[in-house]
């Protein structure tokens, strides 16, 4: 996966997650890049990315 999608390419942003589940889907992702398979890579690309649109859990 790309380190960032270029903006052209990315589309609409939807706001379609609470705060607290955008955190519950960072971490499900976080588990799916751990355990290595082939989902991995992908799962990690979309992790970073969630991670840097929301704010840190309190």
């Amino acid at each position: 996966m790309p380190d960032r999608l270029p903006v052209e390419d990315a589309g609409p942003r939807l706001a379609l997650f609470t705060l607290p589940e955008a955190h519950d889907l960072l971490r499900l992702l976080q588990l799916v890049e751990a355990e290595g398979d082939e989902l991995a890579e992908e799962a990690g690309w979309f992790a970073r990315e969630t991670a840097a649109r929301i704010p840190p859990e309190s």
